[in-house]
């Protein structure tokens, strides 16, 4: 049985420009790893409504679960819950339970909850809250779309909260080979084992250090015997 699949999508014209380095996929992408759960895609929109709605339709019709981040704070251009709730038809607007954790917080911090933070309690209907440790504002959850901050340190409390909610399947395993020879001279025996062993993924990933060229051959796959005897043919073709 295979895994089940995953996808992302990062909001935010800072990404887009180069401004911000996104930290979150490097994240998601090994917590999912170790989950048994494929992340089989990642998009990157800007922050413009059609082509998150668009993307949030595509990406939930085509993998079991998808996560977002970025786009939920309290500026205007924070505008993924309201996209979020036009892709499912669903209304939206500041939500009791939202609002409480909100002014709870600022209370205690001795800030006012203005119009501007309120804009972190609107959520749609039909959402889930998801727990956020970190600063209390909350994602949620519509359907099998995972809605989160983009801020590094939040969105990783907020995966935290998630993952144990969603059914996994085998962790995948790897195993990694430095072969100190070009790709053309290895491409052929390669693409032949990699045919062999059609259930692993078999990916040649080159470098070039002090002149010499070589390339490191990742394998990847769930069967840990699979992937031993996948290794001992590949050292056995390319043995010194």
């Amino acid at each position: 049985m295979s895994n089940p699949t995953a996808a992302m999508l990062v909001i935010g014209d800072e990404i887009l420009s180069g401004r911000t380095r996104d930290a979150n996929m490097h994240h998601l992408a090994g917590q999912l790893t170790e989950a048994g759960i494929d992340l089989r895609e990642v998009r990157v929109v800007s922050d413009d409504a059609p082509a998150i709605i668009s993307a949030v339709k595509a990406l939930s019709a085509a993998y079991d679960t998808v996560f977002t981040s970025g786009g939920i704070g309290p500026t205007h251009d924070d505008i993924t819950a309201d996209c979020i709730a036009a892709a499912f038809d669903d209304h939206i607007d500041v939500r009791d339970d939202a609002r409480a954790l909100l002014a709870a917080h600022y209370a205690k911090t001795g800030s006012e909850l203005n119009e501007a933070r309120l804009r972190m309690a609107r959520i749609p209907d039909s959402a889930t809250l998801i727990d956020n440790p970190v600063s209390v504002a909350p994602g949620f959850t519509v359907q099998n779309v995972h809605v989160m901050a983009g801020v590094p340190s939040v969105f990783q409390a907020m995966v935290a909260t998630v993952l144990p909610t969603l059914t996994g399947g085998a962790p995948l395993m790897s195993r990694t080979l430095r072969i100190d020879r070009g790709e053309g001279d290895i491409a052929g025996p390669l693409g032949a084992l990699a045919a062999e062993f059609s259930d692993l993924s078999i990916g040649s990933y080159p470098f070039q250090k002090d002149g010499k060229f070589g390339a490191n051959i990742v394998m990847r796959g769930t069967d840990e015997a699979r992937l031993e005897t996948a290794l001992s043919q590949l050292e056995t073709l390319f043995a010194e």
